[in-house]
């Protein structure tokens, strides 16, 4: 337990013992102010239950402190705020518990299966991904180090009108071509062709209106979407020719996610694909249709009344039997949970899609699943540039290839600017580049609140100055290079007089295990992003202002020494929860 969680229970039991307030829980904050104290605690909160001034309050609760503990050396009341300075041997007594009980989270029963990426065959990742790539991984990896079991998981969109898209756009201008062909990465070949299905769809709609029919009658009478149409219907029903061109087109955009799936550090445990799931999908319905629960119109197509629950009516079929995206998220959560022992199935997907998930939620409860309790959706805000939204029919959309060879070029052009990586082989070099780049990339997504939009511009996340990877990726190889001159070896520091800039170091140390279990709570990686900012702040200003190795006493030296290994063990290990590696050499 940390000093501030022990000063936090004894609190309570001043309170209580003062005031017989049981249970109540005042706000410990680490002292900022220029006034002498370790910590502040804001008494505001009692003065409407124990009637009294808050300067007489914190008076009270400062000497009961001081008597009924061990642990307050001193403290000083300014208004409402009580400022404690707490015993040094309780610093130096956590400094030497820190390097078992950091990373020391027990490990609980729950198994928790975290969907992340799903994206369609017809196009390659884009930024919009990588932002959902990254949130999920890193939610992923934070459950774990919180001590839960995790699964990560997605699914494949390889079915729908918008596959068929891609395949039709091939059939008439593929002219036979292939990835390998045309030496293109197979994922940014086939979305070639979605895009080329757009513009001759335009063109068709523009046609019927010049024409005389409406917009909306040009949209739904242009030959090549019935042709799509009509392909959608065909695979549906098995036609052998249209499901080998499925396969095969399929085939070449797996293998170009695996790439890019690869530079970006991310994986998965399990795959699932909608063209199965769906069929589950059509069996639920059916058996929704039996009981009652769904209904049928008169041209064929099945519906979910959700009006009782604040809703509306959702299809769920199509009037000539084709599903629907909620078909196969239907029968994709029945079979999770019926092939995993999970506690809880978490989605990443964009805030876009709020209601989406509200509607799948309640028509799993409305078909009898009680565990439809246990399904959350991460929704997170969409990714913007300068110059507006992306879309990807239009093939306006920033490619995550190119984005991420983008922020290795950064990387190296800064690093070379900066005369950084001058004195290291060239094959080290290009992994740090790539590893300064990706990492900028991760942590400029990532420190942000998943539920705000973000708006994201490679330009500031490569800077090697404030909250970037880079600035604390080149913290993490100071201190290394610190270590090595030093030849350090941990030894017992013994008991030494800490400072401020010592204790608040330390403070911050021990709140790794609290923080990651908040962002766990939270499914908020940003919670550890600015946790490790604010660790190294607080580092840099206790390298600055405490020499480490012209200092003469030798307990002080090996504290400062211990201090910064486990600063640095701590940076390692947080990074390594978004995704990020480290350099030992910047």
């Amino acid at each position: 337990m940390n000093i501030k969680s022990i000063l936090e229970q004894k609190l309570k039991e001043v309170i209580l013992n003062i005031y017989q307030l049981d249970g109540l829980q005042l706000e410990v904050q680490d002292n900022k102010t220029e006034y002498e104290g370790d910590f502040t605690i804001v008494t505001f909160p009692l003065v409407k239950q124990v009637r009294k001034k808050p300067e007489a309050i914190a008076m009270e609760l400062g000497e009961g402190l001081t008597t009924q503990t061990d642990l307050v050396a001193s403290f000083n009341v300014v208004k409402g705020f009580l400022n404690i300075k707490v015993h040094n041997h309780f610093f130096t007594d956590q400094l030497a518990t820190l390097e078992n009980s950091l990373f020391a989270i027990e490990s609980n029963d729950s198994t928790v299966m975290i969907e992340y990426s799903s994206p369609n065959t017809n196009k390659p990742l884009h930024l919009g991904h990588i932002r959902n790539n990254l949130l999920g991984f890193s939610v992923a990896k934070i459950l774990e180090e919180a001590g839960h079991q995790v699964i990560k998981t997605q699914i494949i969109n390889d079915r729908g009108i918008h596959i068929c898209k891609s395949m039709l756009a091939w059939e008439k201008f593929g002219n036979g071509e292939t990835p390998a062909l045309q030496n293109i990465k197979g994922d940014k070949f086939v979305g070639n062709f979605y895009v080329a299905f757009d513009k001759q769809y335009k063109k068709q709609i523009n046609d019927l209106v010049e024409e005389g029919r409406t917009k909306d009658q040009a949209e739904k009478e242009a030959p090549i979407i019935k042709e799509a149409q009509k392909m959608l219907l065909d695979w549906e029903n098995g036609d052998e020719k249209v499901r080998q061109l499925w396969s095969e087109m399929n085939s070449w955009v797996y293998e170009g996610f695996n790439q890019t799936y690869k530079r970006l550090g991310v994986d998965f445990d399990q795959v699932q694909y909608e063209s199965n799931t769906y069929i589950l999908g059509k069996d639920l319905i059916n058996e929704g249709l039996e009981k009652g629960i769904l209904y049928q119109k008169e041209d064929g197509s099945v519906w979910c009344d959700l009006t009782d629950e604040g809703l509306d009516q959702k299809l769920l079929l199509r009037s000539d039997g084709t599903s629907v995206y909620m078909t196969q998220d239907l029968g994709t959560a029945v079979e999770r949970f019926k092939d995993n022992h999970i506690q809880k199935l978490i989605y990443t997907v964009g805030n876009e899609q709020d209601y989406h998930f509200q509607v799948l939620f309640k028509i799993l409860k409305k078909l009898g699943y009680e565990w439809a309790d246990q399904l959350y959706h991460l929704s997170y805000g969409m990714v913007e540039l300068p110059e507006g939204k992306m879309k990807s029919r239009e093939g306006t959309v920033v490619d995550a290839d190119d984005l991420m060879q983008e922020m290795y070029d950064t990387a190296k052009s800064k690093s070379e600017e900066l005369g950084k990586l001058e004195h290291i082989s060239a094959e080290d070099k290009e992994k740090s580049y790539e590893k300064v780049g990706i990492g900028a990339l991760k942590y400029f997504m990532l420190k942000i609140d998943p539920k705000k939009k973000m708006m994201f511009n490679p330009a500031e996340s490569i800077d090697f100055n404030g909250n970037t990877g880079p600035f604390i990726q080149y913290t993490y190889a100071r201190i290394q290079s610190l270590l090595a001159k030093a030849d350090y070896k941990k030894s017992e520091t013994g008991d030494v007089e800490i400072n401020a800039f010592e204790k608040e170091l330390i403070v911050q140390l021990a709140n790794y295990n609290q923080t990651i279990q908040k962002a766990a709570e939270n499914l908020s990686p940003a919670l550890v992003a600015n946790y490790i900012y604010d660790l190294v702040k607080t580092y840099n200003s206790f390298y600055q202002n405490n020499p480490i190795l012209i200092q003469e006493d030798q307990a002080i030296k090996q504290m400062r020494l211990q201090l910064s290994d486990l600063t640095a063990k701590v940076i390692k290990r947080s990074l390594s929860l978004l995704g990020i590696d480290t350099v030992d050499r910047m």
